[in-house]
């Protein structure tokens, strides 16, 4: 039975292309044993943190409705989200960047709503519910980091990628899934890793949102915030691992102030990393990431611009200066000897919109195939075509009935009748429309159509180019979503039994309720049956502060020194204030 998505105003608004990620939450998925995961590390990150954190994190918190005890479930967060202006959607893992970064300017946090397993607590490529729901949530209760996440999503959507991109985010996503699973064989994690190391290694120009994406890891998923000899953490990557938030604050891990470079500095998802970035405050973070935009197609446009939608083989949208907008598959150009961009095509459906809204007519059921015009002045003008008064247009043969031939100062001459044109509301001329046209240049016949319709944009120049379509009403955008799933194995018989003796002392626990004989019964069968595990036998040292369990507990120490410390740190939990974080 599927399970429906509980919506809200805020998700109401999204655009239809990324409903295509959100899944529902199964919260009947959670096993006792995640429940006890989701607890150990909200315990000892709460604890930790409220030393350690931004200020922001621990009122977060309390704002967010983050449980300690539970994981939390996406309609209890969106009750209480909505109150600071967000929302929340469950997700697969890893989405395109794009797609994540869109969510965000909609306000809305991407929740990955599986959990690590025991054996990946302290740390996990995949992300999951404890780094999105206690990483991102309660750090967005800060007004100025919350802004700051929005105008990311906004601009960070826009980026314009490459075919390296895609390959590096389903590679990655495919490692993380396979690391995260249980089962797997390590000859087909070696060969995942293997795969992202040989992408890595590649000699590629790194595309916008290859850039844009670092600067997101070192901010929002790893970004310290202060001083550069007292450090807070924020970034929802240290936030969420036990282990990394306090290996940060080593000096094994360089601290560097915060700046545009950290655009140009890669990183490795499956290690704790060798360097992090210090910004000041939240406001310096929009600093740099205007100082960014500025970098970007978005705000240059040109003919490097529109060099860039082509290479990107993807939806894109090119602005004219009229506030014209065109999106397509964008796949050639003719430049000028001043390299302005004169001429250009798109393949494949295409759509014209003004500011963000497609023309009446002029979507993608009438641009199927591709659309395509020249740009620019006329020969012997000083003004451009969407400056001319209708006399002036007349002059120059742009007026409705008959046959009219002009020319571009770039030498594109366009033969016609036009029938009519589209202005916008305050009456500039948009597209001229003719009903059978001609367009040649340097005697290529680059548009022939003696009968049928064809739409000439007005417009000088290019001043804008980003990723994505230009009114995201006009595409049924369905192409992006990875066909690697995340596994999820069915549980054993042996392992179903281990849920039901979790499941027995977590209900004693929150019906305050210690039936002692019935713990150590419990504690006893799975010292035998389950020796490798160690968070049941803690959280029965909890509730009967029993010697030998303590005893239990103290000799996988000794015997399993990779997990020593997390035992350590839970007894240390255990012993203060009774083993409850207030």
């Amino acid at each position: 039975m599927e399970i429906p998505v509980t919506s809200n105003p805020l998700l109401d608004r999204l655009p239809k292309h990324l409903g295509q990620y959100i899944k529902a939450q199964d919260y009947d998925q959670y096993t006792p044993i995640n429940q006890a995961v989701w607890r150990y590390v909200m315990r000892k990150n709460v604890a930790h943190l409220s030393q350690v954190a931004h200020e922001s994190y621990m009122s977060g918190l309390k704002k967010t409705g983050i449980s300690i005890d539970n994981i939390p479930s996406m309609y209890g967060m969106n009750r209480i989200l909505k109150e600071i202006g967000w929302a929340a959607v469950a997700v697969d893992g890893f989405i395109p960047p794009n797609a994540f970064m869109e969510f965000q300017a909609y306000k809305v946090l991407v929740i990955a709503s599986d959990i690590r397993q025991l054996e990946n607590i302290e740390y996990t490529p995949a992300p999951d519910i404890i780094h999105e729901g206690a990483g991102h949530a309660p750090i967005i209760a800060s007004p100025d980091y919350a802004e700051y996440l929005r105008r990311f999503g906004e601009i960070g959507a826009r980026a314009i990628s490459n075919a390296h991109d895609m390959d590096m985010y389903e590679a990655v996503r495919k490692l993380s899934i396979l690391k995260e699973a249980e089962g797997i064989a390590q000859e087909d994690i070696d060969a995942a890793e293997d795969e992202v190391n040989r992408l890595q290694q590649m000699t590629v120009e790194p595309s916008e949102i290859a850039l844009i994406r670092n600067l997101h890891w070192w901010t929002v998923e790893y970004g310290l915030i202060g001083t550069l000899e007292d450090p807070k953490l924020y970034g929802a990557g240290l936030l969420s691992s036990l282990g990394e938030s306090k290996h940060c604050l080593t000096d094994a891990v360089k601290k560097l102030p915060y700046s545009i470079d950290a655009a140009y500095q890669e990183f490795d998802i499956t290690q704790m990393q060798p360097q992090l970035f210090v910004t000041p405050d939240f406001g310096y973070l929009m600093e740099v990431l205007e100082e960014f935009a500025e970098t970007m197609a978005l705000r240059r446009g040109g003919w490097r611009g529109v060099q860039k939608l082509i290479d990107c083989k993807q939806l894109g949208s090119i602005e004219l200066n009229t506030g014209l907008q065109v999106s397509g598959n964008f796949s050639n150009m003719i430049q000028d000897e001043d390299n302005r961009v004169v001429y250009f095509e798109t393949h494949g459906p295409s759509a014209l919109s003004y500011r963000g809204k497609e023309l009446i007519g002029l979507g993608t059921d009438h641009f199927r195939k591709g659309f395509s015009s020249p740009l620019g002045k006329l020969k012997r003008s000083s003004m451009a075509i969407e400056n001319m008064s209708p006399r002036d247009l007349k002059a120059f043969e742009i007026y409705e009935g008959g046959i009219n031939s002009f020319e571009f100062e770039s030498g594109i001459t366009v033969t016609g009748m036009i029938t009519t044109g589209t202005r916008s509301v305050d009456g500039t001329l948009l597209v001229v429309h003719f009903d059978g046209c001609e367009v040649s240049y340097k005697g290529d016949k680059l548009i022939s159509r003696k009968n049928g319709p064809f739409d000439m944009v007005i417009g000088s120049s290019v001043v804008s180019a980003f990723a994505g379509a230009a009114d995201h009403h006009s595409f049924d955008v369905k192409s992006n979503v990875s066909s690697t799933a995340t596994i999820h194995n069915e549980l054993s018989e042996e392992d179903k039994k281990l849920n039901e003796y979790y499941k027995e002392v977590r209900d004693q626990r929150e019906e305050n309720v210690t039936q002692e004989t019935a713990l150590l019964t419990i504690f006893k069968t799975v010292k035998e049956q389950y020796p490798t595990d160690w968070l049941l036998s803690l959280e029965i040292f909890e509730l009967t502060r029993n010697k030998e369990v303590l005893a239990h507990l103290e000799s996988l120490m000794v015997s399993r020194a990779n997990i020593a410390h997390l035992i350590k740190d839970g007894l240390s939990l255990v012993m203060e204030d009774n083993g409850v974080i207030q």
